[in-house]
């Protein structure tokens, strides 16, 4: 019983400590120490090599290299950061109407059997005869409709870090940011895989150029906590059957 009820407290704190954070204070940033970010940064990756592959000499005026006036600036490489610009505004209309019908009807009649039904008729009730023996109708009738709408604007910009150049060449890309307003937390996170011609000059990318795109836009806080039922009645929610 003793450990029932430490299993229970446990369950609780857990549930709770996510809200402990930001009790009578704002809410923490996410750290970026050792984060997936940081660590892509701190990769020194491949060393520095001009565009198209071709050499230039020390004494040339220009370099090829992302730091000159007339490179590609573009990101390449694990570490480099880009900007990834969301804006979704879609709309979708849903409609659809279904109608069946059936009728049936069966009449069997046995006017001679070998006689059976004139004897028979005579032991049955009054009003009963075998004539119509059997007489069946059926008729069924279904309809339904249904009807779906849906409509999402979101504008942001965000920088995101190349965490690894896959064999092919594809960037996988990672980014978040945090606002925090008084006692609430914003946060923006979107990770996925991009090719680098899609990368345009001024170094951005839409959202829907992001292979895999992951994007999620929440927060957390005092308004948040509120919003939200409580960690029972969610529990409750999901498996009360009525």
């Amino acid at each position: 019983m003793r450990s029932a009820h430490m299993t229970v407290g446990l369950i609780l704190a857990l549930c709770a400590c996510g809200r402990m954070d930001h009790i009578g204070r704002p809410p923490s940033f996410t750290p970026t120490v050792n984060s997936t970010e940081q660590l892509a940064m701190l990769d020194p990756g491949l060393p520095l090599t001009t565009q198209l592959n071709t050499p230039l000499t020390r004494a040339s005026l220009w370099s090829g290299g992302q730091h000159s006036l007339l490179g590609d600036r573009r990101a390449a490489r694990r570490g480099d950061i880009l900007t990834v610009v969301i804006e979704i505004d879609e709309g979708a209309q849903i409609s659809n109407s279904t109608s069946r019908s059936r009728t049936g009807s069966e009449n069997l009649s046995i006017p001679d059997l070998f006689g059976l039904p004139q004897r028979l008729n005579q032991k049955l009730p009054d009003g009963a005869s075998l004539d119509p023996a059997v007489d069946l109708n059926s008729s069924s009738r279904s309809g339904g409709d249904g009807s779906v709408s849906r409509s999402e604007v979101l504008t942001l910009r965000v920088a995101a870090t190349v965490l690894q150049v896959l064999p092919n060449g594809v960037l996988e890309i990672e980014g978040s940011q945090e606002v925090r307003v008084n006692f609430e937390l914003r946060e923006l996170l979107v990770n996925g895989f991009v090719r680098p011609e899609d990368i345009s000059r001024q170094n951005e990318i839409t959202y829907d150029k992001i292979a895999a795109a992951r994007i999620s836009y929440g927060g957390r806080g005092q308004i948040t906590d509120v919003q939200q039922p409580r960690i029972g009645q969610q529990v409750l929610d999901a498996i009360l059957p009525f």
